[in-house]
């Protein structure tokens, strides 16, 4: 994978929060807050789940872990709209000169007789 699509300046990489440097997200970015939100809040809303036994302990692994995988798959989803956008004015381009090509040719006009009654 290249960087070159990354929206993250090299330079900044190192002070961005460690939540997003470890899923490795290059396209979303979230700050401080939202990353402590989809983690640590994730594992407390995990926790209080857990002893209010609405779900079994597992959960307190699981959930975070679900809250990540879903983060990662919206950068990718995220990657995906930004090359296709990118792609789109040279097939918009293509698609103007097809359809404005000069039309050579005569338009033959039927022609209607009206009487006057």
């Amino acid at each position: 994978m290249t960087r070159a699509w990354s929206t993250v300046p090299t330079d900044e990489e190192r002070y961005r929060p460690l939540y997003a440097r470890v899923l490795g997200l290059r396209f979303v970015n979230p700050g401080g807050v939202l990353c402590f939100l989809f983690f640590e809040g994730a594992a407390a809303l995990a926790v209080l789940l857990a002893l209010a036994e609405l779900v079994s302990w597992w959960a307190v692994l699981v959930l975070p872990t679900a809250v990540a995988v879903m983060v990662k798959l919206n950068d990718v989803v995220a990657e995906m709209v930004v090359r296709t956008a990118a792609q789109v004015p040279e097939q918009e381009r293509d698609r103007f000169r097809r359809q404005m090509e000069p039309v050579v040719g005569r338009a033959r006009v039927p022609t209607t007789t009206r009487t006057l009654d």
